[in-house]
């Protein structure tokens, strides 16, 4: 996935053959909660034997999706970057609403929030977004979203614990199931994490769906992000 170009054709059709392998698919959507995994777990997510899963991982290390981390003699797989990350939660939007509908009702979780890679998504990430945006606490700028002293001033009085996040950019992230954006980019992590921090949310392992706890619900909807 190189930014400094646009993809081609062949590019492009390369990779949508990477995608098209259901065992593919499945290794990637487990990575995209932002973690390293190794190759037997992502064979085990994807159902397949761990030297089917090895020829696959290799692929899609090539194709430039995944990234390697080694470890002694360990070794894992991430999500390149955030970007792809991202092309793969807005791919479940290039369907039509009637042939690709949102989440049943047994995945109302997932649905309310969850990780997309490293931030904050779903429900309750569209709310927090849309609220920084409609009180002015974030501001738009051509390299992104950056936190404004006001935003600044009202998260940290909440109890976040900010660190680098004022220094930050964010990016807007379609949200596939809330079709509405929500903040991604390193100000989005920077959040997410410091929400985590914060004793404001929890992850309800395994896979990415995230939980708000009472106190988060609190101090969220001191700031005026309320879920419907």
């Amino acid at each position: 996935m190189n930014e400094s170009a646009p993809l081609n054709r062949y590019q492009l059709a390369e990779l949508g053959s990477l995608l098209a392998e259901p065992a593919r698919a499945a290794m990637l959507l487990a990575l995209t909660d932002g973690t390293s995994r190794p190759a037997g777990e992502l064979a085990r997510a994807a159902g397949i034997t761990p030297a089917t899963a090895s020829a696959h991982l290799h692929r899609l290390l090539d194709g430039g999706l995944l990234a390697l981390q080694v470890q002694g003699r360990h070794r894992y797989y991430r999500l390149a970057d955030e970007r792809v990350a991202a092309m793969l939660e807005s791919l479940a939007l290039a369907r039509a609403p009637a042939l690709h509908p949102l989440p049943a009702k047994g995945d109302a979780q997932l649905r309310r929030a969850r990780c997309c890679y490293r931030h904050l998504a779903g429900a309750l990430g569209v709310a927090f977004c849309a609220t920084l945006l409609q009180r002015d606490w974030l501001q738009t700028e051509t390299r992104g979203l950056y936190l404004r002293p006001a935003g600044i001033e009202a998260l940290s009085s909440s109890g976040l614990p900010l660190a680098d996040a004022p220094q930050l950019y964010g990016r807007s992230c379609l949200d596939w199931t809330e079709r509405r954006m929500h903040l991604g980019g390193p100000l989005g992590v920077a959040l997410t994490s410091a929400m985590f921090e914060a004793g404001w949310l929890r992850r309800l392992p395994p896979g990415r769906t995230l939980q708000p706890t009472a106190e988060g619900l609190r101090r969220l909807g001191g700031l005026g992000v309320l879920l419907g």
